[in-house]
């Protein structure tokens, strides 16, 4: 009797879904526990195993819209495993020649998962001979970034550390330049999660009072500290150093000071919380997600690298959890990692905050040590978009200036002032 493959629910709240893509086709033969398909809501993704092996018999096609507990597919157990017969057999010259030692076995393209097989299109990456790093073997995004970067000397890769600013992945994966003269049109389905995105990002400037505050900051003091000591750091730890660390401890810093910037409006009721869940925001090739630092406060430097690292690869591999998105009581956005000169971000409801960092510029200022002295130092802007309703301007203006105070002397928050 076939056994049928049914839409799971992918969290609390959640009913509607999208079929994503397909890595078996119908017909083909799938092993019990073998990922076989991917749904999408509007929060996370999910891949759904085989129940059972067998015969794969799909009755959904790729972007179909269901609902929790539709069913999409079946497989039947009872089905004739096809053999070795019906393969073409190998030619003498085949059998003899010694397998290619980059080649793993398997087949590529259903061993990726679906943004690896977009970005190997994008990139020329041929994943016949790429070895996944992920579960079962699986191809991720990053196996595919890999095989695509170049490669740099150590001088180099060592020089781009230092410069490059925070560190998070600098980009997405860019659209392929169409042919000079080329005036095709092209539509293509918004995703679940995107389109999720909009409403929410539409609903906070609908529902909320929101005024930017800007300020810059000195990252001299930052950048001094960084890298004297990054390597030690590493070592010790195994995770490098960057500057999203130093803002998180500044954040929580300011957020002790300013608690109505990490509190809700509920009601007619503020709803303060004596903790801090910091949200970082990572673009994906599905559209952005904010993952949460749970209390951020009660974190080391060394904590808060490992988890923005841990849950940026996984937001971009789309494996996080439902409720790893969820609950944040305030949100930093890295602009600056793509060459963001300045921006105003929006609100992520209910939040009432909401930092933007930029890029790292040297730019001349005067020197605070020798008044009307000018140098260069490298400069990066810093933007608060905050709720009026609950957070006054001097509030607002007093947290930014709390966190500019931190960064251009890191040393104050290792002593926790």
């Amino acid at each position: 009797m076939p056994v049928q493959i049914t839409i799971p629910s992918p969290g609390e709240s959640i009913t509607d879904v999208v079929v994503g893509p397909w890595h078996k086709a119908s017909g083909e033969w799938v092993q019990k526990d073998e990922i076989i398909v991917e749904i999408e809501s509007d929060k996370v993704t999910l891949e759904i195993p085989a129940p059972e092996s067998g015969l794969l018999h799909r009755v959904a096609e790729d972007g179909a819209e269901m609902t929790v507990g539709d069913v999409i597919g079946s497989i039947e157990p009872a089905a004739q495993r096809p053999t070795a017969d019906t393969v073409q057999p190998a030619t003498a010259a085949q059998s003899n020649a010694a397998p290619a030692p980059s080649a793993p076995t398997g087949d590529g393209e259903s061993k990726a998962t679906s943004v690896a097989r977009k970005l190997a299109a994008d990139r020329g990456v041929d994943l016949a001979h790429l070895a996944g790093t992920g579960s079962s073997g699986r191809i991720t995004k990053s196996d595919v970034l890999a095989a695509a970067a170049p490669q740099v000397g150590p001088d180099e890769s060592q020089r781009s550390r230092d410069e490059d600013g925070p560190d998070l992945p600098r980009s997405l994966s860019p659209t392929p330049a169409a042919a000079p003269g080329d005036r095709a049109v092209r539509r293509q389905r918004m995703s679940k999660l995107r389109r999720r995105v909009a409403e929410r990002l539409v609903a906070a400037q609908h529902t909320a009072a929101m005024l930017t505050t800007f300020n810059e900051a000195d990252m001299s003091g930052v950048i001094r500290l960084r890298k004297q000591h990054k390597e030690e750091f590493l070592q010790k730890h195994g995770v490098g150093l960057g500057f999203m660390s130093f803002f998180v401890k500044a954040c929580v810093s300011a957020l002790r000071q300013f608690p109505r910037v990490n509190a809700y409006i509920v009601g007619n009721e503020i709803e303060y919380h004596d903790y801090v869940d910091i949200s970082i925001a990572v673009g994906t090739e599905k559209g952005l997600v904010v993952p949460v630092i749970r209390n951020a406060e009660a974190m080391s430097f060394a904590d808060i690298e490992t988890t923005i690292l841990d849950l940026a690869t996984r937001a971009r591999e789309s494996k996080l959890a439902l409720e790893e998105m969820t609950g944040g009581t305030f949100t930093i956005s890295n602009g600056g990692v793509y060459g963001s000169m300045l921006s105003t971000p929006i609100l992520n409801p209910p939040q009432s905050g909401i930092l933007g960092m930029h890029n790292i510029t040297n730019r001349p200022v005067e020197d605070p040590g020798t008044p009307g002295q000018i140098v260069l130092r490298p400069m990066m802007y810093l933007a608060l978009s905050y709720d009026h309703r609950i957070v006054d301007g001097a509030e607002a203006v007093g947290f930014l200036v709390h966190v500019k105070n931190c960064i251009e002397n890191p040393q104050r928050m290792l002593l926790g002032l």
